[in-house]
């Protein structure tokens, strides 16, 4: 998603670039190489919340992810995000959980990671023997024991929306987990495992829980005729099965926790998503210093909901945050014809 959102952004600043020498300045001023990306060469052992990682003796969690590779037009890719899942497995290992990786066709299943997006966590899973062993040879689902996991965590994602509603493994991976006491999680198209899951006296899972995943908002404005490219909209289908939808604001933190059941609506909700499972499961997360993108969601999640007086106040004590995901909303707002959003948001991008 950031790939796109940043082709614009590049175009845009290319058009104040045109206006002369104002543009130029304007640039210049946001000092967007003060901001290096991560590097690729990341370890575990750079990721600070895993130095004081507990021992992995509080049991195991599954991470699920999509065997879909494409669209069912072929054209267009599918598959799981990276993002969505390294986060969350260092989250779970760094609180004392080991973490097994499965997928409804075993195997090594279709990736999909975006450069642009990428923190110090997604290089380190790359860099992860271990991890990538894992995930190359990943469960086939219908081989799982349900009844070893204490939480599964579905991993979003396009490919989701085509084969977890539907799989009877998926629905009864989930349904005897979390008939057993367990944690159930998902973010950002994930949630859509739990479509068609009935616990063993008939009532579906979702009917009147609170659950976030992917926007009708999100979809569309990344792909326009996303309404006929899915089989649904994923907002549209939790709700129609019964559950109460929140929405948070587009591309920003939105984490729903409904007991047993968390839900997180977008790629930036992950981090969230697998503290609270963690939390879901009886204990404190371990301490763990949020990144630049983290600081930037949350100056964009005071804005949202507290203003622009609020959001400086908190984009003062973030020096650090991320200047180009606060330019990117600012793009995204302008595209909508948002334009005071969009002037505020660029300013919260200087400082």
């Amino acid at each position: 998603m950031k790939r796109w959102i940043k082709r614009g952004l590049l175009a845009c600043l290319a058009g104040m670039l045109v206006v002369g020498v104002s543009g130029f300045a304007y640039v210049y001023t946001l000092d967007l190489d003060g901001q290096p990306p991560a590097s690729a060469d990341s370890t575990v052992a750079d990721l600070d919340f895993t130095r004081d990682a507990m021992p992995r003796t509080r049991g195991r969690i599954l991470a699920v992810v999509t065997s879909t590779a494409h669209f069912p037009d072929g054209e267009k890719k599918a598959g799981f995000e990276l993002t969505e899942l390294a986060r969350a497995y260092y989250v779970f290992q760094a609180n004392g959980y080991e973490v097994d990786i499965a997928s409804p066709r075993s195997g090594s299943p279709p990736m999909r990671r975006d450069d642009e997006d990428m923190v110090a966590a997604d290089y380190a899973f790359l860099n992860d023997t271990d991890a990538r062993r894992k995930l190359d040879g990943s469960l086939r689902l219908d081989d799982v024991d349900p009844a070893d996991y204490a939480a599964v965590y579905f991993v979003g994602g396009k490919g989701t929306m085509f084969d977890f509603p539907d799989d009877p493994h998926v629905q009864r991976l989930v349904r005897q987990v979390y008939q057993a006491g367990g944690v159930i999680g998902a973010v950002c198209h994930g949630p859509a495992a739990l479509l068609e899951v009935a616990l063993d006296d008939g009532t579906p899972l979702l009917r009147g829980r609170r659950v976030a995943g992917f926007s009708n908002a999100e979809e569309l404005f990344l792909i326009k005729d996303a309404r006929v490219r899915f089989p649904y909209l994923l907002q549209d289908r939790l709700r129609e099965k019964g559950a109460h939808y929140v929405e948070g604001p587009m591309y920003v933190d939105t984490t729903v926790v409904d007991g047993r059941l968390v839900t997180g609506q977008n790629p930036w909700s992950t981090w969230s998503t697998a503290e609270a499972m963690v939390r879901a499961l009886g204990h404190e997360p371990v301490t763990r210093a949020p990144g630049r993108d983290e600081l930037a969601v949350q100056i964009l999640a005071a804005y949202h909901r507290d203003g622009i007086d609020a959001a400086r106040a908190v984009r003062a004590g973030h020096p650090g945050a991320d200047k180009r995901l606060l330019l990117m909303h600012a793009l995204v707002a302008g595209m909508q014809g948002q334009l005071r959003d969009a002037w505020h948001l660029q300013s919260l991008a200087r400082g």
